[in-house]
This record gives C-alpha cells, structure tokens and sequence, in this order.
C-alpha cells in the first residue's frame, strides 16, 4: 500500500511539473487559411498538400488553432489526425454547412466555458445574414477557453473577412469590437484571422482602440508589412493580412510567418501565422 501510495505521489508531482512547464513555456497560437478543400486547384488541391498541411501542425503544435475556409471534410480529417484535439464553430451557410472559421483547441490542456458563431451582419443571431455589401457570408467564431495549467479563462475570436467589400470590413472590425466590450470581464484576449486587410487599414481601429496589438508585429516591427497570401507561388501578393491580435495581458515570446515548402507545394494560399504568448504577472 505504501508503495502504491509513494508512486502515486511521484505521478502526481510529475504531472504538475508539466502543467508548471506548459504554463511557463506559454501558449502556441496559430492562425490559418486552409484553403477549401473543393477549390479547383489542380495539383494545389486538398488530397495533394493535406500531408503538408498535418506536417505544419506537427512541426508547431499550436494549442490553440484559428482556421479560415475550413469545409466540414477536412476539419474532420485533421481532428483524426491529431486526437488531441477538438473544435467549436459551425459552417456559415444557414444548415450549418459550408466553410467553417472553427477554433481548434488542445483538449489536453483547455475545456470550453463557452462556444457562439454569429454572423457579419447587421442580425449577427441569424444564420447566413448578410447585410453589408459582401456577396459572401461571413462568420466569426468565439470561444471561452479554461487554461487548466494556470486556471485562468481566455477568450479567443477567429475570423474571416470579406476579400472585396471594405464597408463589410469596417463594420466586421466594429461588430467584433462591440462583442468585445460587451463581455469585457478582464479575461485575456486573442483575436486571429484572415482579415483580408493590413494592419494599417482603419478596419482594425478598433482593435487598435481596443489595445490589442499584432503579436508578429510587437516583436518584428519593421516586419510590419510582410505578406501571408501568395497563392501556392511562395512569392507573396498581398499585404499581411493574417494575424493574430492579443491584448495587454500577453507577452510575446515568438511568433513567425510559416514558410513550409515540399518540392515546390505549399500547405495552402495562404502562410500560416504563429504566436507563443504568456500570460504578464500583474
């Protein structure tokens, strides 16, 4: 009995000095555009770089995962491949298909408090709303994110706003802003996306207003303008457009733009974004 009762004390001490080092190490965030599984592609096609795309997730192992363009297919081919992890968020269209802008989260270290997507629009409770000018849905998904290693709750918000219309954009910037405030409890935040905008653009003022910065960004500042969107060529074509967000509760401890290439293939149109934030000790 003594013994069973000293090996559990050893489990138990061990299990909390990883916990401890988790929470040191801080936690790896990542944002990224996919690609739909059933765009036209070519050799660029889902089935021909989704073996890329897992490689990504194994090489940075992010514990919190904010995608764009997602179909229902490969989430569900991702979340086999990696057990550890589980999403909230629904597809955009109004039966809960289409693209999803789910948040993927590593069900070792984070249960979920809370989970909603609501919809860019002027009746952000109705599905598939669209009301400002974009001719395609779109959706942002939102999750309260119990950090077991420390106790604490994050809120983390994924995204993905329209490619053509800027009043779409703008007022996507200040509905999330809203939302913000609206459960402003002093919980850390992390808002990741596509915003198909920079970081200059006034879309983001209010993230601005809001104190949040660009995790890529606070540490690489002449970096500012480096571009996420490159479509398949590796030679980017558009300003950084990809980012994750965090407020005045994160340090930054690294954050990267993903460049992975195999034989000339990428993972998808898009580079994949990364952070490694801490929680500052107040």
């Amino acid at each position: 009995m003594k013994m069973i009762l000293l090996i559990g004390v050893i489990l138990a001490q061990g299990l909390i000095t990883q916990v401890r080092a988790a929470d040191d190490e801080g936690v790896r965030a990542m944002t990224f555009n996919i690609r739909f599984g059933t765009a036209p592609d070519g050799e660029n096609s889902w089935p021909q770089r989704k073996d890329l795309a897992f490689d990504v997730l194994r090489d940075y192992k992010p514990e919190i995962l904010g995608m764009q363009e997602a179909l229902r297919e490969q989430l569900d081919e991702i979340l086999e491949e990696f057990p550890h992890y589980a999403s909230v968020g629904v597809g955009r269209e109004a039966d809960g298909a289409g693209e999803y802008s789910p948040l993927v989260y590593d069900r070792r270290r984070f249960d979920v408090l809370q989970a909603e997507t609501f919809w860019l629009s002027d009746t952000p409770d109705i599905r598939a709303s669209k009301t400002w000018g974009n001719e395609i849905t779109r959706i942002c998904t939102l999750a309260r994110l119990l950090d077991r290693t420390n106790n604490r709750v994050l809120r983390v918000y994924n995204t993905h706003w329209d490619h053509i219309s800027q009043p779409s954009r703008l007022k996507s910037g200040a509905l999330i802003a809203k939302k913000m405030q609206e459960h402003a409890n002093a919980e850390p935040l992390i808002v990741m996306g596509d915003f198909n905008i920079g970081p200059l653009d006034p879309a983001r003022e209010p993230f601005v207003k809001a104190g949040l910065r660009d995790s890529f960004v606070d540490l690489f500042p002449d970096q500012a303008h480096a571009e996420t969107f490159h479509a398949f060529s590796g030679k980017p074509k558009s300003d950084k457009i990809d980012a994750i967000l965090v407020s005045q509760d994160w340090q930054v401890l690294a954050a990267a733009i993903v460049r992975t290439a195999r034989d000339g293939r990428f993972p998808s149109d898009h580079f994949p974004v990364t952070a490694t934030l801490r929680l500052k000790k107040f």
